[in-house]
């Protein structure tokens, strides 16, 4: 485990829970409030992790990303009840509107480029904003139950301070079409999304020849997963794809979504994902922020609908991986937390923060066996990026 060499920061406050789609909706910010809750009880923001407060996005800094009649789209069915746009995405089942969706929406923004800032800056070493990483959104629609694209807009944002190359790592269990969508044609950014396919889930893209605009080829990277994949499938292909891939681009910053959602327990989604499977993958991601971007780090959370049980505890490990501060996944859950959890969901948690898993994993360096789902769908990501990348796509 690399430490943390300064400051980690995490850009919140309560208020970014305003981002609500209502009670009977299944991204619900209160997955954000537990979370937070759950940091502050195991004592991670006496230690290394500082909260620093969350800005609201000015209309010109969205703007670089969404077109200006989304923006008047949002402000508009946000402030008259009842008002639908299914041009722009809003009042569908995924997007319902809400009083001061623009307000709750460039909060969430504003938070991301903060995270951003503080990294670009020097201010801090890695920086998080777990309220944030809503990745469908696309330029001129709102999409996914996301609204604006904090994460385009922040990878812009970046861009324009002059940075060279940035790396984007999406491990939610959807395909990050929207981040892939702006920078399509931009060889600057690299994204590598490693998603349950299309085949099976929404967006129904991101499949391995989808790999970048002309002038960009290889920008772009799909790992479409089998449904029931767990954390040896997963782990085989992520280290299968994206070390190697990272090393070759050579990000300053590096730039990572953490949907929850790969999750056995998840709702929505068809993978098998233990809470020690994605602590694995959050400990990688933060070595190879060490080794490739001198500790250049920005993450921001994703989907996660178990959430109660799933999303404090995975969000949790990021956010103490990423101050310096692992917690052992044997440690109990604290009581007063369990108890607040039941106060708000009416649920029971669980009493540590391990599912009792033990990650491992085959490396794929020891071969490929071409009769299973996973395999293939991993080689066939490694023929179509790799030799964009002059990397040998074979074992």
């Amino acid at each position: 485990m690399v430490e943390c060499a300064g400051p980690a920061t995490v850009v919140f406050d309560r208020s970014l829970t305003e981002y609500d789609f209502g009670p009977h909706h299944p991204m619900t910010p209160v997955r954000v409030d537990l979370t937070m809750r759950l940091v502050e009880e195991l004592g991670l923001l006496d230690g290394g992790l500082q909260v620093v407060p969350a800005p609201m996005a000015e209309l010109e800094l969205i703007a670089q990303v969404h077109s200006e009649s989304l923006i008047e789209a949002v402000k508009r069915v946000g402030s008259t009840p009842g008002v639908i746009d299914l041009t722009h995405g809003l009042g569908t089942e995924d997007n319902p509107t809400f009083a001061d969706m623009h307000h709750a929406s460039a909060h969430v923004v504003g938070a991301t480029v903060e995270a951003f800032r503080q990294v670009h800056s020097g201010e801090s070493l890695h920086s998080a904003n777990i309220s944030g990483g809503l990745h469908h959104a696309m330029p001129d629609r709102a999409s996914g139950f996301c609204i604006y694209n904090d994460v385009a807009v922040g990878i812009r944002w970046l861009l324009d301070q002059g940075v060279e190359r940035v790396a984007y790592v999406d491990i939610d269990a959807h395909h990050g079409d929207g981040v892939e969508k702006v920078f399509w044609d931009d060889p600057r950014v690299l994204t590598i999304s490693l998603h349950e396919t299309g085949q099976m889930l929404f967006p129904g893209t991101g499949f391995p020849a989808d790999t970048g605009g002309p002038g960009a080829e290889g920008s772009a990277v799909n790992v479409a997963l089998p449904p029931g994949t767990a954390d040896a499938g997963w782990l085989r292909a992520f280290h299968a794809v994206v070390p190697p891939l990272l090393r070759e681009f050579a990000p300053q910053v590096l730039v990572t979504q953490h949907g929850c959602d790969s999750h056995m327990e998840d709702p929505l989604t068809h993978l098998m994902l233990s809470v020690d499977g994605q602590r694995a993958a959050y400990e990688t991601l933060h070595e190879l922020a060490h080794e490739l971007t001198d500790g250049k780090w920005v993450a921001t959370g994703g989907g996660g609908y178990s959430v109660s049980s799933v999303v404090p505890r995975a969000w949790t490990h990021l956010l103490a991986i990423l101050s310096g501060q692992p917690v052992e996944p044997l440690t109990e859950t604290p009581q007063t937390w369990r108890e607040y959890v039941a106060s708000r969901t009416h649920e029971q948690v669980p009493f540590r923060m391990t599912d009792g898993r033990v990650p491992a994993f085959r490396d794929w360096g020891m071969g490929y066996d071409p009769e299973t789902w996973l395999d293939r769908a991993v080689h066939a990501t490694r023929m179509e990026a790799f030799p964009l990348h002059g990397l040998d796509p074979l074992p």
